[in-house]
């Protein structure tokens, strides 16, 4: 059972109405305090201190240190079981109603150290990254803008999960900056190309989710237990550099258009703690076939995105609104199809689900869509127009659940742009 889930559960730490990590969250991540770097869970507007906890011989039945590392992998790789485990007796432990803890203010100073206090890391080394396009009303505004609108999807795009091969090196945290990328743009199609900083800079508001260890090469993950697989989810933001890829992508697709930047917020929402919110996927036009048919529609989650942009001394703009439940292709069919061929999944790799829009105009996840094509600029609420992303703008992402009992969020994922090099 999911016993950190109970709605009714109260935590004897402060815990504001509206926080993104009440007792019913408890999401993990890397943590450097006073030069040390370890793993802790966020609760309120504190970081528990996983290792300090196991110490004290709170967290049993765990391989000694496996906390006082500088990412998560080792304790991803320990397996589901295993990390929901943890999650519900961490739960337990923070519980109201629990004296195991709460009276022990020495051990307490030690264990909660706020958040404030502390410099969020990447929470687990990434080995592999996959970017997918599983977004059926984003896919078809690209499609209707670049092709025939009556052929906006591709004939294979309804009957799989559309995914490449992204870059694993330069997927970087919240708060880190990043330059605007150059490279070979043909503004004009009827001169050569030219060289210089991308003019079209892009953020495209998706999710990701984190695996643990997977199969053996050769061997596949099910449909049916492509979830045990899954070890949860962050707010994804995959930089796109348009004018770069329209003329880099015939014939194999992005590449430097893509693999300058993504940025990922630090704290990892286990599936076990979205479970509450889950909710039906968009109904598919063509049966899938056995190895992408789950047993149940309800394969995907409520989740709510939100992208903002700030310029520089300025305040903040909200650009889109969306939802993670309009994705066409559900995470546990990305994963099923990504392994079919036998291709093996290693802890840590990071999947991302491929720009997230809705059905109207102000859920549109990118500039491309909301501005189309640049030819209707986002009126900013100081008054300043985007038509995309301009130097010093910081794009800002945001993600969180609320089903009416319990509201769960991400954080959020911040980046500031810095002029090319």
């Amino acid at each position: 059972m999911i016993e950190a889930n109970n709605p009714n559960r109260k935590s004897f730490v402060d815990i504001e109405p509206n926080s993104d990590f009440p007792i019913q969250n408890l999401p993990f991540g890397a943590f450097s305090h006073k030069d040390n770097s370890r793993c802790g869970v966020a609760l309120g507007k504190y970081v528990i201190d996983l290792n300090e906890l196991q110490k004290a011989g709170l967290l049993e039945n765990l391989p000694e240190g496996i906390f006082n590392k500088e990412t998560l992998n080792d304790f991803v790789a320990l397996g589901k079981e295993t990390t929901r485990n943890v999650r519900n007796r961490i739960a337990e432990l923070f519980d109201v109603i629990n004296q195991e803890l709460q009276k022990n203010n020495t051990l307490l100073v030690r264990v909660l150290i706020l958040q404030s206090e502390v410099t969020m890391l990447m929470p687990v080394k990434i080995g592999d990254y996959t970017d997918f396009y599983s977004s059926r009303e984003h896919a078809t505004n690209v499609g209707t803008m670049f092709r025939d609108p009556n052929n906006a999807l591709f004939p294979n795009w309804l009957h799989l999960p559309v995914g490449y091969h992204g870059r694993a090196s330069s997927i970087i945290t919240s708060g880190q900056e990043i330059y605007r990328p150059k490279g070979q743009q043909r503004p004009n199609p009827e001169e050569p190309p030219v060289y210089g900083p991308c003019r079209l800079l892009d953020f495209e508001l998706e999710m990701g989710f984190i695996t643990h260890q997977g199969k053996d090469m050769g061997d596949t993950i099910s449909i049916d237990e492509a979830e045990d697989y899954i070890f949860g989810m962050v707010v994804f933001n995959d930089w796109s550099a348009r004018d770069i890829q329209k003329w880099e992508y015939i014939p194999l697709g992005p590449f430097l258009a893509k693999n300058f930047a993504s940025c990922i917020s630090p704290w990892i929402v286990t599936l076990d703690a979205l479970e509450p919110y889950r909710c039906e996927s968009p109904e598919q036009v063509h049966e899938p076939l056995p190895y992408l048919k789950p047993k149940s529609n309800k394969a995907s989650f409520d989740i709510n995105l939100e992208a903002i942009i700030k310029p520089e001394n300025k305040t903040e703009s909200r650009v889109s609104l969306s939802n993670f439940k309009y994705m066409y292709w559900s995470m546990a069919q990305q994963l099923a199809h990504h392994t079919v061929n036998g291709c093996n999944v290693n802890v840590g790799d990071m999947m991302a689900s491929g720009t997230i829009s809705g059905p109207t105009k102000d859920s549109y996840g990118s500039m491309l869509e909301l501005s189309w094509q640049g030819k209707n600029p986002v009126l900013l609420n100081d008054g300043e127009e985007r038509k995309f992303i301009k130097d010093y703008d910081t794009v800002i992402m945001r993600a969180h659940c609320d089903n009416g009992e319990v509201r769960i969020g991400f954080g959020e994922v911040s980046t500031k742009v810095l002029p090319a090099k």
